[in-house]
């Protein structure tokens, strides 16, 4: 989310390859630190299926930005965002 922003204040409108950062930190926060929890099964698939979009996203954007040099539609880039916040509010809220 932070590139995100920092790319927004900039207005940019590039992608960067975020999507690693976020899978490695959302698996890791999803996993079962104390023995005996249960895991929210729900809220991680909701989640992984934001990811996925996101994922899918910012892999056009980075091809387009690798083949024709241009940054990515703001609409586009506006949902990444959105996309990035709702994930972060599911994480913290649900």
């Amino acid at each position: 989310m932070s590139w995100w922003a920092a790319e927004a204040a900039a207005r940019r409108f590039r992608t960067t390859r975020g999507l690693l950062l976020s899978l490695l930190t959302g698996t890791a926060l999803s996993a079962r630190w104390p023995a005996g929890t249960h895991l929210n099964y729900p809220k991680i698939g909701v989640k992984l299926a934001i990811l996925i979009v996101i994922g899918g996203l910012l892999g056009m954007g980075n091809a387009r930005q690798r083949r024709t040099g241009e940054a990515v539609p703001r609409p586009v880039f506006a949902l990444i965002g959105l996309l990035s916040l709702i994930a972060a509010g599911i994480a913290v809220l649900w």
